[in-house]
């Protein structure tokens, strides 16, 4: 599994967590779901 494929499976795995009613202290699942979204989709552009 490529690095990118890796970061969207991770970022989907975040959001459906961030759904549920867990309790986070100081940070949030969603957004690091979708930093991490962000991230594979930039993946071909950083590593260029």
């Amino acid at each position: 599994m490529s690095v990118q494929a890796f970061l969207y499976v991770l970022a989907v795995i975040l959001i459906v967590l961030a759904a549920l009613p867990l309790r986070t202290r100081g940070f949030s699942l969603a957004l690091l779901g979708a930093a991490c979204a962000l991230l594979a989709y930039a993946w071909p552009v950083i590593t260029g």
